[in-house]
């Protein structure tokens, strides 16, 4: 049996590396703001449950059954979201609070009757893939819209480290999953966009913003 507090531990680590390849026990302590003792205590704690690979000043890694139960804490997260946000009316930018208490219900039948009553959902409301009952994670291969160039047209698909504020700002602008957005200007000094959408011409994008938005290319027709 795996704990609430282990858990968390997991699921830190698995998005550290997913993110850098690679993750220190100082990483793990400012994510949780925690002091460093206290996460080596409990590397060595998952390293003998056989989750976490643990050497001194060496990188953190998960083992196969490590990912495996990390990725199954994800997809119990992301779930939740995905019920609260089609289910129960919530905006996206309130979800994530909630998901991370009902995460640690260890009746799995709990969560595969969501999955059912979802309709078998592959994302959560902020476009991050579902894991499968079996912990494997689809991979996206999204572009940020920060790397994108003026003229193309690309598709919304995805919200990257979303906080609540930057929700809340999506909101604001109108901004939704599954857009076109066309990119008209990119302005040379800080990387800012207009870009245009929907009923919106011209709506300015920060850099910082842009770097958070997850797009896909239209794929162009053979002719």
């Amino acid at each position: 049996m795996i704990s609430q507090t282990e858990e968390n531990y997991l699921k830190v680590l698995y998005n550290l590396t997913s993110l850098k390849g690679e993750a220190s026990v100082n990483d793990i302590s400012k994510q949780l703001d925690i002091k460093m003792p206290t996460v080596n205590s409990m590397m060595k704690r998952l390293a003998e449950k056989e989750l976490v690979v643990y050497e001194s000043y060496k990188p953190l890694k998960l083992t196969d059954e490590g990912k495996k139960q990390a990725a199954l804490i994800i997809r119990k997260h992301r779930l939740t979201e995905m019920y609260l946000v089609e289910k129960m009316g919530f905006g996206w930018e309130e979800v994530h609070h909630i998901a991370e208490q009902i995460e640690h219900i260890q009746a799995q039948e709990f969560f595969d009757k969501m999955d059912e009553l979802l309709g078998f959902p592959k994302v959560d409301p902020h476009g991050s893939p579902i894991p499968d009952a079996d912990g494997n994670i689809a991979s996206d291969n999204y572009l940020k819209l920060s790397d994108c160039k003026v003229g193309e047209s690309v598709t919304f698909m995805a919200v990257q480290l979303s906080s609540e504020d930057l929700l809340k700002f999506l909101t604001s602008r109108e901004l939704s999953l599954g857009l076109e957005l066309k990119i008209k200007q990119i302005e040379p000094f800080d990387g800012s966009m207009a870009i245009s959408y929907a009923n919106k011409e011209n709506e300015m994008l920060s850099s910082k913003v842009c770097d958070k938005l997850l797009v896909s290319k239209k794929r162009k027709k053979n002719s």
